[in-house]
C-alpha cells in the first residue's frame, strides 16, 4: 500500500503523520508539503520578492522534512519526500493521481462554523476531490 501523507507545519500534519506510521507499518509512504506560489507573503521576507518567497518556503520545506526523516527513522521506517507547488488540495488531489497512490492521510484543524465557511477546509476539498480514500486526522488543537 502506497500512503500519501499530506504535511504542513502544523500540529495537525503531525498528527497525519504520526497515524500513517503508526497505523500502516507496512505501507510505503510519501510525505508531501505544497508551497502554494499565489499565498502572500508577509513578515520579513516580502520583500524579497516572489521568487526568493518560493525559495525561503522550499527551504522551509526542506527543514520540516528532516523531523519527518527524523521521526521515520526512530521507528525504523524510511519515508519518501516531495515538496510540490500548487493550490494544496489540487497539488495533493493531482500527485496521488499521478504516483500510484492508494490513500490520502491528512490532518484537519477541527475548524467549525463561521471559521470552516470562510477559511474553507483543505481536508475537505481534497476528500472531495481524490481518487482514493482519504483518512482525515484530527489535530488536538481547536480554533
Amino acid at each position: 500500500m502506497h500512503l500519501l501523507v499530506a504535511l504542513d507545519d502544523s500540529e495537525p500534519g503531525r498528527a497525519a503523520l504520526e497515524y500513517a506510521l503508526s497505523e500502516h507499518p507496512d505501507a510505503e509512504i510519501t510525505v508531501v508539503h505544497v508551497v502554494d506560489p499565489t499565498e502572500s507573503g508577509y513578515g520579513e521576507f516580502a520583500h524579497l520578492g516572489p521568487d526568493r518567497m518560493l525559495e525561503h518556503r522550499h527551504e522551509q520545506a526542506e527543514n520540516l522534512f528532516e523531523e519527518v526523516l527524523e521521526r521515520a527513522s526512530e521507528r525504523d521506517r524510511s519515508i519518501e519526500t516531495a515538496v510540490i507547488d500548487g493550490r494544496p488540495a489540487a497539488a495533493i488531489v493531482e500527485y496521488a493521481h499521478e504516483h500510484d497512490v492508494d490513500r490520502i492521510v491528512v490532518g484537519s484543524h477541527g475548524r467549525t462554523g463561521v471559521s470552516r465557511v470562510v477559511l474553507g477546509s483543505v481536508a475537505e476539498r481534497i476528500a472531495r476531490r481524490a481518487p482514493v480514500p482519504v483518512t482525515i486526522v484530527p489535530g488536538t488543537e481547536r480554533r
